[in-house]
């Protein structure tokens, strides 16, 4: 009776909820930290030639612009957003398209691209026909003439030795079946 008494007290002590005795400390989200900062630098004092300006809202979005004089000594402005969508740059200047092929550069383009063409379709059908195995020479016949003779010559004293062998082995068996009949 002592025992059953026993082990139901263990097991309603072990079943028990002590989730709440066990104390949980959260760290609070940290508030945002904003910032702003900007500058204007130049290659030699009393001159600015770029200048940078960004500011976040400490929440991850961050909103900016630069902008540089080029080699063309034009100045270059891009204004951008990062997110969590990613970085977005507004361009100030897009490039000008490539200037349009004049008739000698076409021609020459047109001409390559057939002679491409052209190959790239003597490469895609192989002549079948056409097949170049390598041809045996009077020195490699010659050895291989002499390589089939030296494998005849060594498998027929390979399988001079296995028949002399067997019949010693023979030999041993009918030895020892004799002292066997023998005792």
């Amino acid at each position: 009776m002592l025992c059953p008494t026993l082990f139901l007290a263990t097991l309603a002590l072990v079943s028990c909820d002590v989730s709440h005795l066990l104390e949980t400390t959260t760290t609070p989200e940290p508030p945002p930290h904003p910032y702003l900062f900007s500058y204007t630098a130049g290659r030699y004092p009393g001159h600015a030639d770029r200048t940078h300006t960004e500011v976040s809202d400490g929440s991850g979005v961050v909103k900016g612009s630069f902008s540089y004089v080029d080699p063309g000594q034009k100045v270059r402005t891009v204004e951008y957003v990062a997110d969590k969508q990613g970085f977005h740059p507004i361009l100030s200047h897009v490039p000008p398209e490539h200037p349009a092929d004049s008739e000698s550069v076409a021609q020459a383009k047109n001409r390559h691209y057939q002679l491409y063409a052209k190959i790239a379709e003597e490469h895609a059908n192989p002549h079948p026909e056409l097949i170049s195995a390598p041809l045996e020479t009077q020195a490699v016949a010659e050895a291989r003439a002499k390589h089939a003779q030296l494998f005849r010559v060594i498998a027929e004293q390979h399988a001079r030795i296995a028949a002399e062998r067997e019949a010693l082995l023979r030999e041993e068996e009918e030895k020892q079946h004799l002292q066997e009949l023998g005792q």
